[in-house]
Formats: structure tokens, C-alpha cells, sequence
């Protein structure tokens, strides 16, 4: 069975270069029927903090990327990475370092000045392990890694990789203030977690014949490795801030959907054939490693605006309204998820490119006392346009109900022909009073939502502006 794993460290927020790590495995676990765990690999106390474990649970939960087991907490396992150090050490493939930052500070300049690389020079590697000189002395555990030989892999992505074994150093595992270091505790949890398919950035390529040795070293079986190319922005240049949102929380504030944006980051380096649109059901059916591309896949906002505006389209309107909700509440409008609303999502939903959008756009649905634009009052909120609005006015007293769309056609070609007009001369003033802007849905429709009342109202408010 495939048991892959998501371990990000909550030193900062689920930005999408994590989230799109955390969707490739649990795409390729359930494509295979396995099993996804979370952990939170919080070992760095000082930089790890709760509301980055909220932010990752949450965006995670958000994007629809549901985990089998965890989260485990690194924090939580200490003795267990304590006892394999000492286990490594007792059999020989670790040892004490009693080097200070400072020696080890000169050994890294001597070895540059010599055009080397600053690896450290194994000066502890041989001591005696009783060696009483040294007792009582802080020390690190180094792993002890082999001089010659290579290490190899074969990537599901980018095939075999042969590192030279005299190319790596006697990484430290275990810190003189007793706490282990990243390359040591991944393996030891992946390892008991039973995690068969490990699948990350390939910045961690560097990682691997390492973790390998220690996997090695330990007995236990090496699991299957997929390092999948960094994110770009345009520029060419790996992601960041400056690229866009730092939490992948801020996508949802915004107000993109977590269909768009899971169907978005699965295609960030992944493709079947030439097909955009993918469901969630979808993806996990389609979805494997050797399909991922090898080389880095370019973040493009616009086209992530566009994905999203194709799901407001397409999704459920009832389920478009729901989703408005939090958005008509930030902007202080309080309403439900009743008939009203889902006319207006049907009304904006094909120029909505995201539910912050669509917010916005509706506004004039559900406030009276909403600014006119200055530049549409000025043009169609005049002392030449009030007889027009005040026919309008009339005309709506003997029309029953606002979504009598020809008795609404009537009265505006009859207001036409009176005043010799293009109908966009009738139909203009009315929006700006009932909308206080030049752009809307289509007057009946507006009409339609707003209910004769507040049309009325509206109305009279627009004529009383006029001087």
C-alpha cells in the first residue's frame, strides 16, 4: 500500500509552492488507494509557532486536502529521536564532536581559502569513545557516513541520481542543546510512520543520499523518493512574497474557490493530454508522478483568475450564494441564502471573477443609501433626464409584478417614442438611480431583484438628487 506523508515545519504560512506539495501526495496516495498523513515537524521551538499550525491545518482543510492520520507533532517524539541517536552511536555509525562554533568557524575559512568546500574535516571522527579528555565537555552527534562508494536513487521523476560518497559530510544529527536536526528526525518518523513514497520539492535532492545512509544505518527500508521541480513566478524566478499571497489563506479572503485553485496547482507541472478542467474525482483518477515534468512550472495570476472565474460560472448557484455569504458580511450587508440571493449571483456570476468581485458588485442590491458615481450622476442624473425618470416612476404603478419583463419592454419603447430617444437614453438614467453606476445587469433584471418597493424608492431618491 502507498502511505505518503505532507511534513511541513510551521515556522511560517502554507504558502502554494507547500500546498502544492501537499496536493501532488495526496493525489498520488488516493490514486493508488494509500494512505495520507500529516505532520507538523515543529522541532524548532523558537520559530515555530501555533498560529502557523492553524494557518497549515486550515488551508489544507480549505483546499480540500483531507488527511488519514496525524497530525503527529515532532515536539511530541523527542525520546524516540534521542534513543535512534544513541542507538547510532552505540553501533558505530554516529559519534561525538566536541568542535566549537568558533573551530568549526576557522576549519569552513581555511577550507575556502584553499578553494575546498566547506565541509567539516572529521577532526572528532576517530576519538576514542571513552575518551576521558573530553568528558564533561557539550558535544553534537555526527553521523558517521561513508569516505567512498556513492549513494544512488532512482527518482519517479527524474530516474537515477548518483552522489559520490566523499561529496557529503558527517551531518549533525543530534545539536549540543539535545534537540535533533531535520535530516535525522525525517527519516526516523518516516520510517515508523511506514511512509512509502516520499514526494517534495527537489530542493531536497541534496537531502536524500544522507537520509538514505541513515535509513540504511538504522535497517530500515529506504522508501521511494519524487522530487518535483520549484514554482516560478514570470520573471523566472523562484516564488515569493513578492509574487503573490504569503498564505494560501489569502487565496480564500480573496475570494477564490478551493475547486479552482486545487484544479490550478495540480496543473502547475502536471498534465493528461491537453484537458484544463479537472473535479477533484477527476484528478485523483488521472493523477500520477511519472506524468509531472521535470522542469519548474511558472505561477501565472491571470490565469488562475481566469480558472476561477470559469468555476463561479459553472458551480452551483445555490452553492455560489452560500459562498457569498462571509463576503456580503464583511462589507457589513447581512442577508441569507434564500431566492433573492441566488438571482443575484445568477445576475453576476458571468462577470464575477471571484466571490470578493461579486461582493462588490452587488452591493446596490442591498443598500438604498449607496454613493452615485459622480461621473454617471453628472451625465444621466440631470434636470433633461428627471421628466424621464418621473414617466418611469408612473409607468411602474400599473405594472404588478417586476418580473413582467414585456410590460417593463412597454413602458420603456413608450418613454422612447415620447421623448424621441435610443432606448440606452431611457435605459441609462434608470440604472444610475437604481444602481448609482453606469454598469449592471440587465435593467429588467435589476428591476426583477430589487422588487417594485425599493425600485420605487430608489427612484424617488434619484429625482429628489436632481437640482
Amino acid at each position: 500500500m502507498v502511505k505518503s506523508r505532507f511534513a511541513p515545519s510551521p515556522t511560517g504560512n502554507l504558502h502554494i509552492g507547500g500546498a502544492r506539495t501537499a496536493l501532488f501526495n495526496y493525489l498520488y496516495t488516493k490514486h493508488h488507494g494509500g494512505i495520507f498523513v500529516l505532520r507538523i515537524e515543529d522541532t524548532d521551538v523558537e520559530r515555530s509557532k501555533e498560529e502557523y499550525v492553524d494557518d497549515i491545518l486550515g488551508g489544507l482543510s480549505w483546499l480540500g486536502v483531507h488527511w488519514d492520520e496525524g497530525p503527529y507533532y515532532q515536539k511530541d517524539r523527542m525520546d524516540i529521536y534521542r534513543e535512534h541517536a544513541f542507538r547510532l552511536l552505540e553501533a558505530g555509525h554516529a559519534y561525538k564532536c566536541y568542535c566549537t562554533p568558533e573551530v568549526l568557524d576557522e576549519k569552513k575559512k581555511k577550507a575556502l581559502k584553499e578553494g575546498g568546500k566547506p565541509h567539516y574535516d572529521r577532526t572528532c571522527r576517530d576519538l576514542p569513545p571513552d575518551d576521558a579528555s573530553n568528558e564533561g565537555k557539550p558535544f553534537v552527534i555526527r553521523f558517521r557516513s561513508p569516505v567512498t562508494g556513492q549513494v544512488s536513487f532512482t527518482d519517479l521523476i527524474r530516474d537515477t541520481i548518483t552522489f559520490r560518497c566523499e561529496e557529503l559530510d558527517d551531518l549533525i544529527i543530534f545539536r549540543t542543546d539535545n534537540t535533533p536536526t531535520y535530516n535525522f528526525t525525517v527519516v526516523i518518523d518516516d520510517a515508523l510512520m511506514g511512509i512509502t513514497h516520499i514526494v517534495r520539492g527537489d530542493d531536497h535532492i541534496n537531502n536524500t543520499p544522507r537520509q538514505i545512509l541513515i535509513y540504511e544505518a538504522l535497517k530500515y527500508p529506504v522508501p521511494q523518493f519524487a522530487h518535483v521541480p520549484l514554482i516560478h513566478g514570470k520573471d523566472k524566478a523562484r516564488l515569493s512574497k513578492r509574487h503573490g499571497a504569503t498564505s494560501l489563506l489569502e487565496y480564500r479572503n480573496d475570494g477564490f474557490l478551493p475547486e479552482a485553485l486545487m484544479n490550478y496547482l495540480a496543473r502547475l507541472g502536471w498534465a493528461h493530454g491537453d484537458q484544463e478542467i479537472f473535479t477533484q474525482e477527476e484528478l485523483i483518477e488521472k493523477f500520477d508522478l511519472p506524468a509531472v515534468g521535470k522542469s519548474p512550472s511558472v505561477f501565472d495570476m491571470d490565469k488562475l483568475t481566469w480558472l476561477n472565474g470559469h468555476y463561479m460560472k459553472t458551480l452551483p448557484e445555490e452553492e455560489i450564494a452560500g459562498r457569498l455569504l462571509p463576503f456580503l458580511k464583511g462589507l457589513g450587508i447581512e442577508t441569507s441564502c434564500d431566492a433573492r440571493l441566488v438571482r443575484v449571483v445568477v445576475s453576476l456570476r458571468e462577470r464575477s471573477r471571484t466571490l470578493k468581485e461579486m461582493a462588490r458588485m452587488s452591493e446596490y442590491f442591498f443598500r438604498d443609501d449607496f454613493p452615485f458615481d459622480e461621473a454617471a450622476g453628472a451625465k444621466f442624473l440631470t434636470a433633461a433626464t428627471k421628466p424621464i425618470l418621473l414617466d418611469f416612476a408612473e409607468g411602474l404603478k400599473v405594472i404588478t409584478s417586476m418580473d413582467e419583463e414585456e410590460a417593463l419592454k412597454a413602458l420603456i419603447e413608450g418613454l422612447t417614442k415620447k421623448y424621441n430617444a435610443k432606448p440606452v437614453a431611457v435605459i441609462q438614467p434608470v440604472r444610475v438611480a437604481l444602481c448609482g453606476r453606469t454598469v449592471s445587469p440587465g435593467i429588467f433584471e435589476v428591476v426583477a431583484i430589487l422588487g417594485k418597493e425599493t425600485v420605487r424608492k430608489r427612484l424617488t431618491r434619484a429625482i429628489e438628487s436632481i437640482q
